[in-house]
């Protein structure tokens, strides 16, 4: 392998040359498939689909479709704004990136200041949408994970291997918009579904950074597997955590919240999971480590789906409900 000489800035200049010529390439035909790459489209999804199963878990009864909707559209708008933020916030890095640097700010197909009025914008919507249609509760917690994670999670990437812990504390917010859009509260059956988020995220991530760690280094990422000793600790975090999700998840059950037939399909796919990583604890290769990111890709929408399907009624008072059908029925 041939290396590079130049440095990290002079790398970003070069790359900023090239700027001019992506904006003139831009035409407003390209503008939607630049805004989905932007707000990172896919990811965003995923944000969503743990709001909607917390608000499919906390419906007392039949599932009311139409706050469901308010809440996942908010939610998406909020995910797509602190997406944008982030990537413009980063551009400069990301061009450094093999993985990043097509993206339309990087590639100047975007200018910066065009990324900002769009992320903007998204997060305005988004918050506006939840507090008029939804509720307060679901609202600020929208605007809280907008706030982590342009504000915390994204500072971090450069400064702290810390910001791993920080991202997966704003993936596990979701689902707690979703249930607070049905109940208005937060019951502990929310934190459980915010726990299994969080611990999820940890070998999904770590997983990631592994395969992609000479390219966070050579950006100035602080990842965890590039740090002194990481690369051990990457491995050890990444089996520990999978193992650890396998009892959390059978709580779900244990509570009330979802029945036997979740709980087997939730401790086959975690067993499963904890062997690809104990495979790459073992063996520590990239092979592993892409096994290992590729089953929590297959895991989250398995154990989740499983668990809306075989939900159980949550005791509790039905109070809220009734008021939220009222509301959504009209005089």
């Amino acid at each position: 392998m041939t290396e590079s000489t130049a440095t990290p800035a002079e790398s970003v200049e070069e790359a900023s040359a090239s700027n001019a010529q992506g904006l003139q390439r831009t035409t407003l035909a390209s503008l939607p498939g630049l805004y989905a790459d932007l707000v990172k489209f896919r990811l965003s999804l995923l944000v969503v689909g743990t709001a909607a199963v917390g608000a499919c878990m906390a419906s007392y009864g039949d599932i009311p479709w139409p706050l469901v909707g308010w809440t996942v559209l908010g939610t998406m708008l909020c995910a797509a704004s602190a997406n944008a933020f982030n990537q413009v916030i980063e551009y400069r890095r990301d061009m450094l990136m093999e993985r990043t640097k097509d993206r339309p700010v990087p590639s100047g197909r975007l200018s910066p200041w065009h990324g900002w009025v769009v992320a903007a914008l998204l997060g305005y919507a988004g918050a506006a949408v939840l507090v008029l249609l939804v509720n307060v509760l679901a609202c600020a917690l929208a605007i809280l994970t907008l706030l982590l994670y342009v504000l915390c999670y994204t500072p971090l990437k450069s400064r702290s291997t810390l910001n791993t812990l920080v991202g997966a504390l704003v993936g596990a917010i979701p689902p707690l918009i979703g249930w607070a859009a049905v109940r208005d509260r937060l019951d502990t059956e929310a934190w459980l579904l915010a726990a299994l988020l969080f611990l999820w995220q940890l070998p999904h991530f770590l997983a990631l950074a592994w395969l992609l760690r000479d390219q966070y280094a050579g950006a100035g990422f602080r990842m965890l597997p590039i740090s002194p000793g990481g690369e051990h600790a990457t491995c050890e975090s990444t089996l520990v955590s999978t193992l650890l999700l396998i009892p959390l998840s059978l709580i779900a059950t244990l509570m009330g919240m979802a029945g036997f037939v979740y709980a087997g399909i939730a401790l086959l796919a975690g067993c499963w999971w904890a062997w690809r990583a104990f495979t790459f604890f073992r063996v520590r290769d990239r092979v592993s480590a892409r096994n290992v990111f590729l089953a929590s890709l297959l895991y989250l929408p398995l154990v989740l789906g499983a668990m809306v399907l075989d939900r159980r009624p949550i005791l509790g008072t039905p109070d809220t409900m009734n008021a939220m059908t009222q509301r959504l029925e009209g005089p």
